[in-house]
Formats: C-alpha cells, structure tokens, sequence
C-alpha cells in the first residue's frame, strides 16, 4: 500500500476530436507516475455518446476519484481537455495536488469564439471526412510523428465538436479557478493563439504558475512531447506549487 500511495497519479485528458491515445508517447516519458488517459463523450471509446459538460466532468470524476485515500492525483487537460479540467477541478475540490492546462487560456467569451462557432456551421458543408484529412495532414505537417500519427482520428471525431464547443463557450472562463482549491499550471505553446488571456486566468487563480514553450503551436502536447513531459514530472512531484511567471524556452 505504501508503494501505491508513493506513486502519483496523472489524469490527461485530450484536445478536441482527439482522444486517450492522443497521450501514449507519456507513458514511457513519465516513469514512476501512473498514467491514466481518458476518452471524453463522443469522442475514441466513447464516440456516439452525447457531449455534456456534466458528462465530461463524471468521465474526468471516475479516473481522478478512484484512487486509495492520501495519493497524489494531478490532473492534465489539453485544449477541449483542459476547459472540462477545469470545471471538474471548480466543481469537486479536495481531490487534486495540481491542475495543468494546456493550451486553454482563451476566454470563451471573447470574440475568439467566433471563429469556432463559424467552423461548427461550415464543418457540415465541408465534410468531416475531408475536413479530417486536412487537419491530420496539417498535424504532421506541424511535427506530429510516430505513435501520435497513428492516433489521429478520422471524421467520427467531428461529430461531438458543436456540442463539445458549445459547452466550453456556456460554462467555462477563467473565473472557475477562483474555485480551484490546488495549484494550477498554465501552459502554451508561443504560438498558440488560445494563450491570449493567459494572464487572466493566472490572475483569477489562488495559486498559478505560467510556462510559455517558445515555438510551439496548439498541437503542443503532440510536436514537443518531451518539453511537455518535463513539465508534468514536476508538477506531480511533491510540494510543487506556484511560483513566478516565466516563460521557459525548451
């Protein structure tokens, strides 16, 4: 028992139309954590099954709850991941010794969200298969190689994007992590254009420390795995918390 209460736990949770096989390359890159990747509604395991917020939240519940009393549990969510992280971790407090967030410091609110409501109308214009083919081939295009090339969906991940979309833009922004009762990590890619609040959300947070990887793109935690790993060893290592807001080029 005292093995299993040394080895903490890492919950990813995956970017939109991805799923848990978006997170396989961790799983050697974190040695002596435990790593366990989830499928969010209507999306990998769980394609067909409606997009909620509440649904999100009892997928992430499951995985971060289910765990021997006094383990350490740090919770990771990419993108759409990293919205529905966030609500579970405002949601249900007491169970995370962090919170990390990977490109997911745009507010809903703004007028950034235009532009994913404007893709949800023209996706079924496009076609989800072709619109697949582009976007895969603009992933590997960015850096996307091996075991992640292989995990890149086809067009049943385009079916939950309205739904999951619509959710972020009604229940999510920055002031839930005034509810977040753990320290919080914010981290973009330089070139992601979903860090543009990022100091307004690190502002609404109790406790937040932000990392910016220069030259990364949203697809960070697929082109720069090993900088991204990097960051989540430390953040589940014990008694890691807030600091100062650097931007740290790996």
């Amino acid at each position: 028992m005292d093995d299993i209460l040394a080895q903490p736990r890492l919950v990813l949770v995956h970017g939109t139309r991805m799923d848990a096989r978006q997170w396989d390359p961790y799983r050697r890159l974190l040695p002596g954590l435990e790593v366990v990747a989830v499928d969010l509604p209507g999306h990998g395991s769980r394609v067909g099954e409606p997009f909620t917020t509440d649904a999100a939240v009892d997928v992430i519940a499951d995985a971060v709850e289910g765990v021997a009393r006094g383990r350490r549990v740090v919770l990771v969510g990419h993108s759409l991941g990293g919205y529905m992280a966030t609500v579970y971790a405002a949601r249900r407090p007491g169970h995370l010794a962090g919170l990390v967030l990977v490109g997911a410091t745009a507010d809903p609110a703004s007028r950034l969200s235009g532009v994913y409501r404007g893709f949800a109308r023209v996706l079924p214009r496009v076609g989800a298969e072709r619109m697949a083919r582009v976007a895969n081939g603009l992933m590997r295009w960015l850096g996307a190689r091996g075991e992640i090339v292989a995990a890149l969906p086809g067009g049943e991940a385009y079916a939950a994007l309205p739904d999951a979309w619509q959710a972020v833009m009604e229940d999510c922004g920055p002031g839930l992590l005034g509810d977040v009762d753990c320290p919080v990590l914010l981290v973009n890619g330089g070139l992601d254009q979903m860090r543009v609040h990022v100091r307004r959300y690190a502002e609404a947070a109790r406790e937040a420390r932000v990392v910016t990887v220069p030259h990364a793109t949203h697809l960070l935690p697929l082109t720069h795995p090993d900088a991204l790993a990097a960051l989540l060893l430390e953040a589940a290592a014990p008694g890691s918390g807030a600091g100062p807001l650097p931007t740290m080029d790996r």
